[in-house]
């Protein structure tokens, strides 16, 4: 009798438990940390909650005299910072200062400075009920979760923290798996800070893991998600939060176009087009990733772009002077070769670099500048995340706009020209959250903007007083401003009543004199019926 052997499946591995560290520019491992499951981000969502009641009723002098404590450690302590960002995320030195600390610094200076006006309650007007006081309140809305990514390890968890901290919440970050060694040394500036204060260190504190701890901290009953990530990430996080309710905050990256019109200042246009394309190794949302470059200029600039890029020095940021660092992903390697490799098979020509470097320790992929590129090519359309600078020919205005809006994403983007007239129209033409005329990024440096894109970037702002608000229940609160103890009696509903409501509508809203004053007449009539009392209910 034959016997059938049945093929039991393997069990699936247990999830890991410790998250390795390491450092992407040379390939050493420096640590490890705990990988949370959802019990533990539960009880870390919990202890914020329970630090959050006595923070909330903190005035806003001590709210700035934190963040003023914060921002004193971190001038005192930029090398540090910096030295922690760079072991995580492969950047320079010079890159970190900027893309870290600069940005960190300037949020906590204006959150400082303008955070209680923009949080301030504000008197709306009461429009037909003069006798009430109309305002809106900015209040807590408890505890805020963060998903934070991994190009810029301390700008990422301090800079959503510091809004939602001042506008009386706590705050949990969801630190990236590849940010995680520097972030659990970040965590403690908050917590000293907070300690030598009298609060409790439990109003910021920081998960690590993987993705199932970033879903576990968005359905744990936090009352906002601000994501950070890719938009494929990002519907994931919409969705899980979907079955809470919860509402989300999702910067989703960028494909930023960079017009480079025939009137520009080229000096001007060559240098900053290669800070924005290799600065941080292309590891940035606002990275400048498509360059539309008007014919007239286009030989020049291409022939400079490429000087520069050849110039530049690669290596590990903390062992030389370098210009370009590492990048912090093995796999973002193979997505920027990708797509470099997809568009040089419909025509595209590189012009230096193009492949990974395999003379270095890590993960690196040299400055490199391709040409001869259209929108037929998945470089020009999906986000690449790296050092490849992507230039495009165009004869007009209308071409470069209308390539310009030709992609799924709308984060950032920039003009160059020596019109003002023309770099206005050009601004206004392109669909995006922001655009910087004649120079790059700015928009993010000036923390008065809000933040955010349109299309597959996201939705909802960060930054300046639309940030702060963001952090906010935004409750309409109407009180007393003549207390009138007589009410209308609408009930029991009489004849009367209907004619009393159709000619308030007639008197406020008809249009002309003569309508407004036959609905005035219907009032009258209307009060007078009122005024002689309900009709008898009792039966005859």
């Amino acid at each position: 009798m034959a016997t059938t052997l049945r093929t039991v499946p393997p069990e699936p591995p247990p999830p890991p438990s410790v998250l390795p560290c390491s450092d992407p520019a040379t390939g050493q491992r420096f640590g490890e940390a705990t990988v949370m499951d959802r019990a533990a981000v539960v009880a870390v969502v919990q202890r914020a909650r329970a630090a959050q009641a006595a923070w909330a009723a903190t005035s806003w002098a001590e709210r700035r005299a934190v963040l003023s404590d914060i921002l004193r450690y971190v001038v005192q302590h930029q090398e540090e910072i910096c030295r922690l960002a760079v072991r995580d995320s492969g950047k320079t030195m010079v890159d970190a200062a900027m893309g870290e600390i600069f940005p960190v610094c300037e949020k906590l200076r204006y959150t400082i400075a303008h955070g209680e006006a923009d949080l301030r309650a504000e008197r709306r007007p009461s429009g037909l009920l003069p006798h009430k006081a109309a305002r809106v309140e900015y209040l807590p809305l408890g505890v805020i979760g963060v998903i934070a990514p991994w190009n810029f390890p301390f700008h990422n968890f301090f800079c959503p923290t510091i809004p939602a901290l001042f506008a009386g919440n706590a705050v949990v970050v969801k630190v990236s798996e590849l940010a995680t060694w520097s972030s659990l040394r970040y965590v403690e500036i908050f917590a000293e800070v907070l300690r030598r204060r009298g609060h409790s260190p439990d109003l910021v504190q920081i998960v690590t893991g993987y993705g199932e701890t970033g879903s576990a901290l968005v359905t744990s009953g936090v009352d906002k998600i601000f994501f950070t990530g890719s938009p494929q990430n990002g519907r994931k996080v919409m969705a899980a939060a979907a079955e809470t309710l919860t509402p989300v905050v999702l910067e989703l990256g960028g494909k930023d176009p960079m017009i480079i019109c025939d009137d520009a200042d080229l000096e001007q246009a060559v240098s900053t087009a290669t800070f924005g394309v290799f600065n941080a190794c292309g590891q940035m949302c606002v990275g400048a990733e498509r360059l539309y470059v008007f014919a007239g200029i286009y030989d020049a600039f291409v022939r400079e772009v490429v000087a520069r890029a050849k110039a530049l020095r690669q290596g590990p940021p903390l062992q030389g002077e370098v210009d370009v660092g590492a990048m912090t992903m093995p796999r973002q390697l193979q997505i920027v070769q990708e797509l470099v490799d997809d568009a040089v098979a419909k025509g595209a020509r590189v012009l230096c670099g193009g492949k990974p470097r395999t003379d270095l320790p890590g993960n690196y992929y040299p400055p490199t500048v391709l040409v001869d590129v259209d929108h037929t090519m998945r470089i020009t359309r999906e986000e690449q995340f790296g050092p490849v600078m992507v230039i495009m020919k165009v004869d007009s205005e209308a071409e470069a706009v209308r390539l310009a809006n030709d992609c799924p994403y709308g984060l950032g983007s920039s003009v160059f020209t020596r019109d003002p007239a023309r770099g206005e129209r050009l601004a206004r033409a392109i669909a995006a959250g922001m655009t910087t005329v004649n120079d790059f990024g700015l928009a993010y440096m000036i923390q008065s903007l809000p933040f955010g894109g349109l299309k597959i970037s996201g939705f909802g702002r960060i930054n300046g007083r639309e940030g702060l608000r963001a952090c906010c229940n935004e409750k309409a609160i109407v009180t007393d401003r003549v207390p009138v103890r007589q009410g209308m009696a609408l009930y029991p509903v009489r004849p009367a009543t209907l004619e009393l409501v159709t000619g308030a509508v007639r008197a406020i809203y008809g249009a002309g004199i003569g309508k407004k004053a036959r609905g005035a007449l219907q009032i009258a009539r209307s009060l007078l019926s009122l005024a002689r009392g309900p009709r008898s209910t009792e039966s005859p």
